[in-house]
């Protein structure tokens, strides 16, 4: 139903390669486009969620996740960030290209949806934008997946737990300890009560060294979470 309305206004053209066709549906990704796409699978460091290529048999940490502490117990990602992916990430969230939201939910719930399910997680919480982004952008993209995500899950999306108090410098750029630096106290706990221990999904839309998550995932345990692990499409390198 949805096609013939956008196909008025953009025509059934890759987003992409712009040369073969792709529908609506398909988030206008065509096969060919689709297949750049690299799906992580083991061995991942089981922390923070990096991939490793080649033979490593069971559970192991990365040396990135040695000397750190992370609030969070766990990190997963759907996909490695690669430029494909990247590119795509960042039409939809500064060119508004929602066009392209089916394309990355499809990634996201493929990877995610089994861990889920086999496990026991009470909500999500995305990680918020400060709300002088969320007025120049108009949406905020983990939300709008996080969204789909939980739809698909069968859990509830809360966007009210925590706020971001400091409209934050974009982590592009930044080292690792400027990062870290640049997203300390960023974030609040703002729930109306405390939560009695429940174990909260917090989903992003990359992570790269963990220090905007990390940060976020602080704040819910300071509001009584029990356990938050992380979720986020994309996985870039440290």
């Amino acid at each position: 139903m949805l096609d013939p309305v956008l196909n008025l206004f953009f025509p059934p053209l890759c987003q992409i390669c712009r040369e073969r066709r792709a529908s609506a549906a398909q988030g206008y990704v065509c096969g060919d486009c689709w297949s750049g796409v690299r799906f992580i699978a083991p061995p991942f460091c089981h922390r923070c969620g990096l991939p490793y290529d080649g033979e490593i048999i069971g559970d192991f940490q990365c040396e990135n996740c040695k000397d750190l502490d992370f609030a969070f117990s766990s990190a997963r990602s759907a996909v490695r960030a690669n430029a494909l992916i990247l590119d795509v990430i960042h039409r939809y969230k500064y060119n508004a290209a929602l066009w392209f939201e089916p394309f990355l939910a499809d990634l996201l719930l493929r990877q995610a949806l089994p861990v889920l399910r086999a496990e026991r997680w009470d909500f999500i919480v995305p990680v918020p934008l400060h709300a002088t982004k969320l007025r120049e952008r108009e949406f905020n993209q983990a939300a709008r997946l996080a969204a789909r995500l939980g739809a698909a899950a069968g859990l509830r999306v809360d966007e009210s737990l925590v706020a971001r108090l400091k409209p934050t410098n974009t982590q592009t750029a930044l080292s690792r300890p400027e990062r870290a630096a640049n997203v300390a106290d960023a974030f609040e706990f703002c729930g109306g009560e405390r939560l009695r221990g429940q174990r909260v999904v917090l989903f992003d839309d990359v992570l790269t060294t963990g220090a905007t998550t990390d940060a976020c995932a602080r704040a819910l345990l300071k509001g009584g979470a029990g356990e938050v692990c992380v979720w986020t499409l994309a996985r870039a390198q440290s």
